[in-house]
């Protein structure tokens, strides 16, 4: 008498692989939600600091600051030096967040309210699905672009509404900062997978020490350093949380649940900045922005149910 295969043998472990898979996606996105939370108010903390600080001093004195940290975090850990291809890596992460995004968007905020540049770096989750598609073989779903296309065309038109259906020359600086935070974004999150996020970003605020660091002492000489506390706060907030801290959760999210699909978290970015606006700097409120708000959200569930193939 021959005995039976016992049931159901080959399915438990492609069960478990997928329950682990839906864990980490999940995983991924909570922890790409606190990062963009963190980095909702970068805008309206730099629209304060740029009012009495230089804008590119603000751009790169809060990534030595950071970098700084970096030195003294990486030491703590013991961290291992990154590898040829790694620093190759780490240098396009660099160009995208830490000289990149921060430049164009303190140079768009001595010009436009934070509440205008936080629906235009709303088009982020878009860009960073792309570079994830185009460099890393990440493969979202037709349904997946279709939701993304809807999300960031909700933040276009919203954007034109604001802007009485027109851009201002500044949107031109935020498009920029959009296209270097994604691929910084689609770079950073890949190295992760290997790297960890914490040691991601400190490298790469410490491989663009060289640069940042003699950039910020002739700016800070020739456009000197006076500011009231308020803007020396947004400039640490910027420094600290945007530049350093936010990126722990961001590029961890980004690894765990997938480049193009968490990426759509920052659908939410914009309508947190609006809040952060409002209480922060005092721009006004309006109550249309929250329809727009409830539409991105709605566009956001939508996407994360969308296959993407990894």
């Amino acid at each position: 008498m021959q005995a039976q295969p016992k049931s159901g043998s080959g399915a438990q472990p492609a069960v478990a692989a997928v329950t682990a898979t839906a864990g980490n996606e999940t995983r991924g996105m909570w922890l790409g939600l606190i990062g963009v939370a963190v980095f909702s108010l970068t805008l309206p903390f730099t629209r304060i600091a740029v009012a009495e600080l230089n804008p590119a001093f603000v751009a790169f004195g809060r990534a030595v600051v950071a970098g700084l940290c970096s030195l003294a975090l990486l030491a703590w850990m013991r961290a291992p030096r990154p590898t040829a291809q790694q620093l190759r890596g780490l240098v396009i992460t660099a160009l995208g967040v830490v000289v990149g995004f921060p430049l164009f968007s303190s140079i768009a905020m001595r010009y436009v309210p934070a509440a205008h540049g936080a629906v235009v770096v709303g088009l982020l989750p878009l860009a960073t699905a792309l570079f994830g598609a185009l460099r890393f073989g990440e493969r979202p779903s037709a349904g997946f672009w279709l939701a993304a296309l809807a999300g960031s065309g909700i933040v276009i038109g919203f954007a034109l509404r604001e802007g009485g259906g027109s851009f201002h020359l500044a949107d031109f600086a935020l498009f920029a900062a959009v296209l270097t935070a994604a691929m910084g974004y689609a770079e950073g999150g890949r190295l992760s997978q290997s790297m960890g996020g914490q040691q991601v970003i400190a490298w790469a605020l410490v491989v663009s020490l060289p640069v940042t660091l003699p950039v910020s002492l002739w700016l800070g000489w020739e456009y000197g350093v006076s500011a009231s506390p308020a803007s020396w706060v947004a400039f640490a907030y910027v420094s600290l949380f945007s530049m350093f801290i936010g990126f722990f959760f961001w590029y961890k999210g980004l690894a765990l649940g997938g480049i193009a699909r968490v990426g759509q978290v920052q659908l939410l970015q914009p309508f947190m900045s609006l809040l952060g606006a409002a209480v922060i700097a005092g721009e006004p409120l309006e109550a249309s922005n929250m329809l727009f708000a409830l539409a991105v959200i709605a566009v956001v569930a939508v996407g994360r149910r969308m296959a993407v193939r990894r």
